[in-house]
C-alpha cells in the first residue's frame, strides 16, 4: 500500500500543479487541457463548474500522472523507446483521452496488441488496474536499485582495495622489507643463534659414507640394490633388530641406483624419510602429513584470497613429496592400522585424492590448480621401503603381500669389532688391547657400540689432561679463519688418545650396562649340561639346559621334576624325551629321579627344545658328557626322529655370539641357512642317534652313569605281605611330574 500511496501522492501533485500549485508535469497537457485551462472559469459565487466537465478534467490529470510516474521509473529516453517498440508513441501524442489510456496499457502490460482504446466509462477501471501493474513495477524498480546500488558499492570497495594493495606493494618495494621492532629483536636473535656451531653429534660424524662401511649386510644390501636399481623397482620391507644399518643402506642405494643406466629414478629422485610412530591416523581428515589434507577454508588459515572466496585449498603430503624417489617409513610396523590401509590405496593409484564439502567445482573463484588437484589428485609415484624391528605379523597382510621382504642379520661379535675400529680411526684415537672385543660383549647394535666408544673416548680425553690443549688448538684454527667442526676434527687428530678397558668399565657402570652374553661355550665337557638355541624377534640366543638323576628309591616310582615356568611346550618336549630315553638307550625312566632345569628360568614357546633336553637326561642317566662347543635345536618325536624348527638363521647368530664352534640342526632345516654361516661347524641330523654323534664326547674312563640298585632275591619276596606281593598296576608305574 506504500506504492499506492506514493502514486496518490503523485496524482495530487498533478492536480495541483495544471492549477499552478506544483511543478509542471514532464509531459504537456493535451491541447483540449490547455485550451480549458486558458478559460477563464467564471467565478459566480453561486454556479459551480458543471460535475461531468470535473470529471473528464480530473482523468486527464490521473493520465498525465500516470506518465509522470513511468517517466520517473523509466526514464523519459527508455520510455520513448519502449513506446515505439510497443506501438502505442502515436497514441501517446493523441488528444483522444481512450487512445492516451491504451498506450499506457501497453507500455505498462508490454502488449502490443491491445485493443481498442476503453471509452470514458471504462477509463476510471483501467486505470485503477494500471495502478497496481506500476505499483508492482516501481517495486521491483526499487529492489532492483538496491541489489545495483550494493553491487557498485562492493565493486567499488574491491576496486578500491586493491588499488590500496598494489600501491602499498610499489611502496615496499621502493623502501625495500619493513619490520617492527619487535620483529627486528627476534630475526636478529635467530642470526645470533645461527652463528653458534657445535661439533658434528657422533652419529653423524661416524655415519656410513659407502657400502663398505655397512658391515655384516653384505646380502642384504646386495639383495636391496637388485631390487632397486631394476627398471622396475619394488616396494619394500626391511626387518632386522635396531642399529644394523637399514635406514644408511636405503639411502645409499638410491644414490647409488640413481647411477645405474637402467634405473628409473633421475639425478634429482628425492629421498623422503618420516617415523611410522609419530604417523596417527586422524578420523576427522583435518590433518595427515602422509597422504595430505585439505584446509578448511574458514578454521583452518588458508590464503586470504581463498579464505575469502570459502575455496578449500588442499596441501599434499609426503607421499607426494616423494613423488619420483623414494619414501622411507622408519618402524612401519608401529604405524596405524587404517593409515597403512589408506597408504594401499595411493601405492595402487599413484595418486592422492582430496575431497572437501567446501569445494564446489562449478564456482569459477576456484584457481586451476586447486581444480586440478581435487579433480585429478596429486600424484604420487615412488617406491616404499618401510623398516622395521618387529616381526611380520604387525605389518598389514594386504601392505605386505605389495612388497618384497628383505631380512637384516644381526651383527656378531666380529662385526662389532670391525665397526669399533673404522669409528675410531674417523675419530683419530686408538684403542688398547682387547677394547673393541670388550664393547662387543655388551652390544650387539653398531649404534650403540659407537655411542659407547664416544663415552669412553670423552673419558680418555679428560683423564689425559689434553683437553685444554685441544681447546686452545681449536681457537686458533677458528682465528685462522677455519669452521669449528674443521677446526675440532684437526685438533682431536692432533690429540694422541687411547681408550682404555677401565674406561669402558666406567661407561658401562654409570649406564648400568651388561654384558649381552654371559653363556660362553666351553672347551671341555660336562655331565647333564647342554646349550640349546631359541630365538625372540630377529636375535637368536643360547638357552642352557641342565639335567641330574638319582636312583629312585623304590623301583618304578622315579619322579621327573621340571621348570614350571619354561612353559607347557616343553613340558611336553620332558614327556617326549623320556620316551625316546627307554628306547635309544634301554633305560626306563620310572628307575630315576630326574631334576630338569632351564637355567634363567626362561619360558621356551616351542617345541624346538626338545633334542636338547632329550640329550641333557640321556647325559644324566648314563653318565656320557656332552660338548661344551655344542649348541642343538630341533623338536624330537616319539619315534626319535629330529623334526624341523622355525628361526634356524637366527639362532646361528645366537650360537656365533656365545662362542659355539658346532651346531645340530635339523635335516630339513639344511635349506633354510648356508653352509659354514658365520665359520659355524652345521651338521644336519635325521635321528636323535645321529645328534648324539657330534653331542657327546667320545667315550672316557670318568663317564659315571646312575646305577640302579639290583632287585631283591626271589627268596625275599616269602617275607612280603599279600598286598605287597601284587604287581603295580599301570596307573602307579607312571613317574610323578612335577
Amino acid at each position: 500500500m506504500g506504492l499506492l500511496d506514493s502514486i496518490l501522492r503523485i496524482l495530487h501533485q498533478e492536480k495541483t500543479t495544471t492549477r499552478g500549485e506544483g511543478h509542471p508535469s514532464s509531459f504537456p497537457a493535451s491541447q483540449a487541457m490547455r485550451q480549458e485551462s486558458q478559460q477563464p472559469l467564471e467565478e459566480d459565487g453561486d454556479e459551480m463548474m458543471d460535475e461531468a466537465r470535473l470529471i473528464e478534467l480530473e482523468l486527464d490529470r490521473e493520465i498525465q500522472a500516470f506518465y509522470s510516474v513511468l517517466v520517473d521509473t523509466m526514464g523519459s529516453d527508455k520510455l520513448v523507446l519502449q513506446a515505439g517498440k510497443l506501438d502505442a508513441l502515436e497514441l501517446m501524442r493523441s488528444p483522444k483521452r481512450g487512445d492516451r489510456v491504451l498506450a499506457l496499457e501497453r507500455i505498462v502490460l508490454e502488449n502490443p496488441t491491445l485493443g481498442p482504446a476503453p471509452t470514458d466509462e471504462e477509463i476510471p477501471e483501467t486505470l485503477a488496474d494500471l495502478s497496481e501493474h506500476v505499483a508492482d513495477m516501481m517495486a521491483r524498480k526499487n529492489v532492483e536499485d538496491s541489489i545495483e546500488k550494493k553491487v557498485n558499492d562492493k565493486l567499488e570497495q574491491e576496486h578500491q582495495d586493491y588499488v590500496k594493495d598494489i600501491r602499498m606493494q610499489v611502496l615496499k618495494e621502493e623502501k625495500g622489507p619493513t619490520e617492527s621492532p619487535q620483529d627486528a629483536e627476534k630475526r636478529e636473535k635467530l642470526e645470533k643463534m645461527d652463528k653458534i656451531h657445535l661439533t658434528q653429534s657422533v652419529m653423524e660424524l661416524l655415519r656410513p659414507q659407502d657400502f663398505n662401511e655397512i658391515v655384516g649386510q653384505e646380502r642384504a644390501v646386495k639383495s636391496l640394490m637388485a631390487k632397486l636399481a631394476s627398471p622396475y623397482p619394488q616396494h619394500l620391507l626391511l626387518y632386522g633388530p635396531p642399529g644394523v644399518g637399514k635406514t644408511t643402506a636405503a639411502r645409499l642405494v638410491l644414490e647409488a641406483a640413481k647411477k645405474k643406466p637402467l634405473s628409473p629414478f633421475g639425478e634429482d629422485a628425492p629421498f623422503i624419510e618420516t617415523d611410522g610412530t609419530t604417523l596417527r591416523w586422524d578420523p576427522r581428515d583435518i590433518t595427515n602429513p602422509l597422504l595430505g589434507s585439505v584446509h578448511d577454508p574458514i578454521y583452518q588459515g588458508a590464503q586470504k584470497t581463498l579464505a575469502d572466496n570459502g575455496v578449500p585449498e588442499p596441501k599434499p603430503g609426503l607421499v607426494t613429496d616423494a613423488h619420483g624417489g623414494i619414501l622411507f617409513i622408519d618402524e612401519i610396523g608401529e604405524m596405524d592400522e587404517m593409515l597403512q590401509n589408506k597408504l594401499l590405496k595411493v601405492l595402487e593409484d599413484k595418486r592422492a585424492y582430496f575431497d572437501s564439502a567446501y569445494y564446489d567445482p562449478t564456482d569459477p573463484k576456484v584457481p586451476p590448480y586447486i581444480k586440478k588437484l581435487f579433480e585429478e589428485g596429486a600424484p604420487a609415484d615412488f617406491v616404499l621401503i618401510g623398516a622395521t624391528t618387529r616381526d611380520a605379523g604387525h605389518i598389514n597382510p594386504a601392505l605386505r603381500s605389495r612388497c618384497a621382504e628383505i631380512y637384516f642379520e644381526p651383527l656378531t661379535p666380529a662385526h662389532i669389532v670391525k665397526i669399533l675400529h673404522n669409528a675410531a680411526a674417523k675419530l683419530h684415537v686408538q684403542l688398547a688391547d682387547g677394547v673393541a672385543d670388550l664393547i662387543s660383549e655388551y652390544t650387539i647394535e653398531g649404534r650403540k657400540a659407537i655411542n659407547i666408544l664416544a663415552d669412553a673416548y670423552s673419558l680418555a680425553l679428560e683423564r689425559s689432561g689434553q683437553d685444554k690443549a685441544v681447546a686452545k688448538a681449536i681457537g686458533a684454527a677458528e682465528a685462522a679463519g677455519k669452521s669449528r667442526q674443521e677446526a675440532a676434527a684437526e685438533a682431536f687428530a692432533s690429540a694422541s688418545l687411547t681408550v682404555e678397558k677401565e674406561d669402558i668399565y666406567e661407561v658401562a657402570q654409570v649406564s648400568r650396562l651388561y654384558q649381552f652374553v654371559t653363556k660362553k661355550a666351553k672347551p671341555t665337557a660336562e655331565q647333564g649340561h647342554i646349550f640349546g638355541l631359541g630365538v625372540a624377534g630377529f636375535l637368536g640366543s643360547v638357552i642352557e639346559i641342565e639335567a641330574v638323576a638319582f636312583p629312585a628309591h623304590t623301583r618304578g616310582k622315579g619322579t621327573v621334576r621340571f621348570n614350571e615356568t619354561a612353559g607347557s611346550m616343553a613340558k611336553d618336549s620332558v614327556f617326549n624325551a623320556a620316551s625316546v630315553l627307554r628306547k635309544v638307550t634301554g633305560k626306563d625312566i620310572h628307575d630315576y629321579d630326574v631334576h630338569i632345569n632351564v637355567i634363567g628360568g626362561g619360558n621356551i614357546d616351542g617345541p624346538s627344545a626338545g633334542t636338547a633336553i632329550l640329550s641333557a637326561i640321556v647325559s644324566a642317566v648314563t653318565g656320557r658328557k656332552i660338548r661344551q662347543d655344542v649348541a642343538v635345536t630341533g623338536e624330537i618325536s616319539l619315534a626319535g626322529r629330529v623334526r624341523p624348527v622355525g628361526g634356524v638363521f637366527e639362532k646361528a647368530y645366537g650360537a656365533k655370539q656365545a662362542g659355539i664352534r658346532l651346531m645340530v640342526i635339523p635335516e630339513e632345516n639344511k635349506k633354510d641357512i648356508p653352509d659354514g654361516l658365520l665359520g659355524l661347524d652345521i651338521r644336519p641330523v635325521k635321528t636323535a642317534e645321529e645328534a648324539f654323534e657330534y653331542i657327546f664326547a667320545p667315550k672316557s674312563p670318568d663317564d659315571t652313569p646312575v646305577e640302579i640298585p639290583p632287585e631283591k632275591p626271589e627268596q625275599d619276596q616269602h617275607h612280603k605281605t599279600a598286598k605287597e606281593a601284587q604287581p603295580l598296576p599301570p596307573s602307579e608305574r607312571e613317574p610323578e611330574y612335577v
